[in-house]
């Protein structure tokens, strides 16, 4: 005697379940990768390298160069094209270059333009995509590039010069250093620290062109060097590369001015005095808001901060050393899961989980790779 089950609406709908979960389990095991290119330095540096990032396990892949030129430092991507800039250098000339990134992300040089005073130090593309700043630290100058509506790059339309110099610090204050460019939330104003005058300068984007507009006056000797925002855009945390320190600003988002805070160090005076040199490089602000980051190059570690967004305030809760040399770059992933740091001087890029809840950081043992001096760290989608 066979006993016949009913089949039911509910069966049926539960038999599709299963079979839409058995036929998902291939790709479910199949870690998604995020695309990372790593610009290079100009002793030994020999161009762009691409890797990926398994967002499961954390390693990269081998890095493979993607383009052949000399001391591609930094890279900045187009918001809304497949292009990558970097700042570099052909026939002892600093120059920024275009490149076109192709689906197995290769890349193909679109054009380049002269800076016209001297390598560049950083380089950022407004939100608008039409134009790219960078910052000479040896020129004491910001350039702006306008881009046409396929990212190619016209021409330099705007050379600023800083002028003056606190002075503070023999040797690295006595003239102006732009050393970095970045831009506010709302893309209206420009910011460039200036590690030879101990201050930001604020800049007002009117009809695609910078007019200065404020200052953010850090502390005397600190030596501005990187800044980011805040998630929420209320504050500034701007890294003083010589005192190794980070001075907060509030941030008026519609007037585009700053009020100092409050200065925390990264590394303490005892800790500082056991290397010779020590030197602050990057700094990072994670996507939830509750974390900063800052390497120190010398002491070699990331600096972790817990991040109160409600005050600007910062904690001090973690040091952590790269398992490299010279950390001039860190960069976090696209998801906040993993933070790469990039060691100039070992030629290696480390890579670390970041704790969810706390925001530290664990080494990932056997997931180093090899990059000819790194010191540019650029996650694309």
């Amino acid at each position: 005697m066979k006993i016949k089950f009913p089949v039911t609406n509910k069966r049926v709908s539960t038999l599709k379940s299963l079979l839409l979960i058995f036929a998902a389990l291939p790709l479910m095991l199949i870690a998604k990768q995020q695309d990372v290119y790593f610009g290079t330095g100009n002793k030994h540096g020999d161009g762009i390298y691409y890797s990926q990032l398994n967002e499961k396990t954390g390693t990269l892949s081998s890095p493979v160069k993607m383009a052949n030129i000399k001391g591609p430092g930094f890279l900045a991507k187009h918001p809304n094209l497949n292009i990558i800039y970097a700042v570099a250098e052909i026939d002892k000339q600093g120059v920024v270059v275009a490149y076109q990134r192709s689906e197995n992300n290769t890349l193909t040089e679109i054009n380049s333009k002269a800076i016209g005073d001297g390598r560049s130090a950083h380089i950022a593309v407004h939100p608008s995509g039409a134009f790219l700043l960078t910052a000479q630290y040896g020129g004491s100058s910001v350039a702006l590039f306008s881009l046409n509506n396929q990212g190619a790059i016209i021409k330099r339309e705007q050379l600023i010069k800083h002028e003056g110099g606190s002075g503070v610090v023999t040797g690295r204050q006595n003239t102006p250093h732009p050393h970095w460019v970045g831009f506010s939330p709302d893309g209206r104003f420009a910011v460039v620290p200036d590690l030879g005058l101990d201050q930001a300068v604020i800049y007002q984007i009117k009809q695609n062109r910078l007019e200065q507009h404020s200052l953010a006056i850090s502390v005397a000797g600190g030596g501005p060097r990187h800044m980011r925002f805040s998630t929420n855009g209320q504050y500034i945390h701007l890294l003083n590369e010589l005192s190794l320190s980070i001075t907060t600003f509030a941030y008026d988002q519609k007037n585009g001015t700053t009020k100092a805070i409050n200065t925390v160090q990264t590394l303490s005076e005892e800790t500082k005095s056991q290397e010779s040199f020590n030197s602050a490089s990057e700094i990072l602000v994670h996507p939830t808001g509750r974390f900063v980051y800052s390497a120190n190059r010398g002491h070699d570690s990331v600096s972790v901060f817990s991040s109160d967004e409600t005050t600007g305030s910062l904690k001090l809760i973690e040091t952590e050393h790269v398992r490299g040399a010279f950390p001039r770059n860190i960069n976090l992933d696209l998801n906040g899961q993993w933070l790469l740091a990039a060691g100039q001087h070992s030629n290696t890029v480390s890579v670390f989980s970041i704790d969810a809840k706390s925001g530290k950081l664990q080494f990932q043992t056997n997931s180093t790779v090899n990059v000819p001096e790194p010191i540019c760290i650029l996650f694309v989608k």
